[in-house]
């Protein structure tokens, strides 16, 4: 079915592009993809079609309809897979750093979910056409564990222990600085930053609760090796919650932990332990990753 997104303009957005507007308020919706649709007159305002280069006005009641995605197709792609464990009804992989999990507009290829498809064409259909079987998701230069659901039974019951939190996942950070306490949890909601929509922040507005609790694994002077534990899933969260308290990913170049001196390709932060109850057994299910090679090797001239 396709999704109608509906917003009414108040004062503080008037004299705002529209594209801006939907690309800010539609989080799963990029700024292209949305340019794409306004080009295609599937937004109006007060019933009827513009720019996306309009400025919206207070008042301006906007429709914007995405169209079905079920046309779409995601083809299999014979693209390595480092599997954990695998049955009838679930499926985990240890993901490397530099892969996408699944398809987005503009880039349909070289995803989890194309090699996926290609290894086990019985993945759930409940998110769709572009995410079958993705029940949860680590960032693109986030190494690591994933369960991925293979029929839609199985979906609803991962989906249903994220939820209640009861999911084990522990991560491993290398980050900036030495941290003055061994352990201690981050209670801070998050939700997109208000001065860049293409960050998230801890912020107060249109945020959600977030919880990280953390532990200090092996110290090296300027920089600390720490484990993260989840409580809640939200986007970017480790990233997030230990750039809050000033102690940002090494690598990170969205969230302060930019380096150049190990020449990285993008944060260093592994998704290490997964645990959850297996969805047709209720048997407790736990795998955990060792570091990726890059990963290590910092870690080895650090200790040099």
């Amino acid at each position: 079915m396709p999704v109608t997104y509906i917003f009414e303009i108040n004062e503080q957005d008037a004299g705002t592009r529209l594209d801006k507007f939907l690309a800010r308020e539609i989080e799963d919706l990029t700024r292209s993809y949305i340019q794409k649709l306004l080009c295609e007159g599937m937004a109006k305002i007060n019933g009827k079609e513009v720019k996306p280069s309009y400025k919206l006005q207070t008042g301006d009641k906007i429709e914007l309809i995405e169209p079905d995605p079920v046309e779409l197709t995601v083809e299999p792609e014979n693209i390595p897979l480092d599997i954990y464990y695998e049955d009838e009804d679930v499926i985990v992989v240890n993901k490397p750093q530099g892969m996408v999990v699944h398809p987005a507009d503009g880039n349909y290829s070289g995803t989890l979910v194309n090699a996926l498809l290609y290894h086990c064409r019985d993945l759930s259909g409940i998110n769709g056409v572009l995410r079958p079987g993705i029940v949860h998701r680590i960032d693109k230069d986030t190494s690591g564990l994933l369960v991925v659901a293979k029929n839609d039974a199985s979906h609803l019951d991962l989906a249903g222990q994220l939820k209640e939190h009861s999911v084990t996942r522990r991560y491993l950070a290398l980050v900036h600085g030495n941290l003055q306490v061994e352990s201690g949890t981050i209670e801070a909601p998050i939700g997109r930053d208000p001065s860049n929509r293409q960050k998230m922040a801890v912020t107060d507005k249109n945020s959600k609760q977030a919880i990280t609790h953390f532990k200090v694994k092996k110290r090296f002077g300027q920089y600390t090796l720490v484990e993260c534990q989840l409580e809640t899933g939200r986007t970017h969260q480790i990233r997030v919650h230990m750039a809050y308290i000033k102690h940002p990913v090494v690598g990170d170049p969205k969230y302060g932990g930019k380096t150049k001196k190990f020449n990285l390709n993008g944060q260093l932060l592994h998704a290490a332990v997964l645990g959850f109850k297996h969805p047709r057994t209720a048997e407790y299910l736990e795998f955990e990753a060792p570091l990726p090679k890059h990963f290590q090797a910092v870690l080895n001239n650090l200790t040099t």
